[in-house]
């Protein structure tokens, strides 16, 4: 996906730091923006994958770190529920002004509660989704320990929140003291969707349950089997993400074929593919508006999220090897009933000619083993057999192949 950084003034009027994720073919066809977790930030890893699978349904994302977190200008100590609240609907009012009014809020935990209060006052918004959320913003009361006491009798403590020294004021326990919630999901006209964990050990699924009764339909819950609460699990957070951009399209009626397909000229060439490496190994792809993920092995690095770019290789040779011989067999009407073509890869030492040719005493070796379905006689499967090696991806392989590469 593409991307652009930027800072806006909040609520409070301090500049936020903030990142709005674009879809990397075409125009966004809507647009959302995610509320990050109780003292988290818009970088926490599992909020790359909402960005992912939203942008690639065509949806683009803001992320921001509200006032005095992450890279955001202010102090966290004199923030509140309602200050984030306000940081949220500035984030509205600048993406209305600069690009186009949010449609669709999406929050994590306490940044849950944060996007059903806000969504009151703001008309664009049709649909709302959250993650691992309390049901009324007090919750965070319990994660206080004995810095709760303190904090009302001093007027401020510091609290160990996630393993981080957290200075708060009691002006922030009375405000979530007194923001209810139960009168913002009642009466909350957007769609909503609850994604919540049972396991989840920070904020218990009994609070799905309470926001799932007092909201009105339409409404929808989706249990994140097996995940913590800040989706530290990679798969877990792509799910959530796959989840919300599906969901969303239908209540945002948003034309999925159309979203996913790229905006391509007369003069593009046939097959257009774009792929983006960020950190790590792990690479989006896009290939003619389908997309996909590329990763390494753990062995050298990678985080095992995709297959490789060789396996991408096997998979681009065995369906085009199938497919060729599906349309020869449909063509002389033999009884063919399936292809299964099953292709590994690996690097072998040349033998004489070939080390000339490689340069490197080793060459690529693929082996191809191809199994037929079906009531075929010894000529016909031998046929297919040479047919095999007739399909456009191999004749590519056994090409010579120009590859012209630019700076873009």
């Amino acid at each position: 996906m593409r991307f652009e950084r930027f800072s806006f003034p909040g609520g409070s009027g301090h500049q936020l730091s903030a990142r709005l994720e674009l879809p990397v073919d075409g125009d966004p066809v809507a647009f959302a923006i995610y509320c990050h977790c109780f003292t988290c930030t818009k970088n926490l890893r599992a909020v790359g994958h909402i960005a992912n699978a939203l942008t690639a349904a065509g949806i683009a994302m803001l992320r921001f770190d509200f006032t005095g977190l992450g890279e955001s200008e202010g102090d966290f100590v004199d923030t509140t529920f309602t200050t984030n609240v306000d940081d949220l609907v500035a984030a509205a009012a600048y993406l209305e002004a600069t690009y186009a009014a949010p449609r669709l809020l999406v929050g994590h935990s306490l940044g849950g509660t944060v996007v059903i209060r806000a969504s009151r006052v703001l008309a664009s918004v049709d649909a709302v989704a959250v993650i691992g959320a309390p049901a009324n913003p007090d919750h965070v009361r319990r994660h206080l320990g004995g810095a709760e006491a303190k904090i009302e009798q001093a007027g401020q403590a510091t609290a160990m929140l996630a393993g981080k020294p957290i200075s708060i004021k009691r002006a922030f326990l009375q405000d979530i003291e007194a923001a209810s919630l139960e009168a913002s999901v009642v009466g909350l006209r957007q769609s909503l969707l609850i994604l919540h964990s049972p396991t989840d050990n920070v904020v218990g699924v009994e609070n799905a349950a309470e926001l799932f009764t007092a909201a009105r339909h339409p409404k929808s819950f989706v249990s994140l089997t097996g995940a913590d609460h800040l989706l530290t699990d990679d798969a877990d957070a792509a799910y959530a993400g796959s989840v919300i951009a599906a969901w969303s399209t239908r209540y945002l009626d948003i034309d999925q074929a159309a979203a996913k397909a790229p905006d391509l000229s007369v003069d593009d060439p046939e097959s257009v593919v774009t792929v983006r490496t960020d950190d790590g190994f792990r690479t989006n792809v896009i290939a003619n508006g389908f997309p996909f993920i590329a990763d390494e092995p753990l062995d050298v690095g990678g985080a095992n999220l995709g297959p490789t770019p060789y396996d991408y290789l096997l998979v681009a040779l065995g369906s085009c090897t199938s497919m060729t011989l599906r349309m020869y067999a449909d063509r002389k009407r033999w009884p063919l009933e399936s292809v299964t073509v099953r292709l590994s890869h690996r690097k072998v030492h040349a033998k004489d000619g070939e080390q000339v040719e490689s340069g490197t005493g080793m060459v690529d070796h693929i082996e191809r083993a191809v199994d037929l379905a079906g009531d075929l006689d010894g000529d016909q499967r031998a046929r297919l057999l040479e047919i095999a090696d007739r399909c456009p991806v191999h004749r590519t392989l056994h090409g010579r192949v120009v590859v012209e590469t630019t700076l873009a």
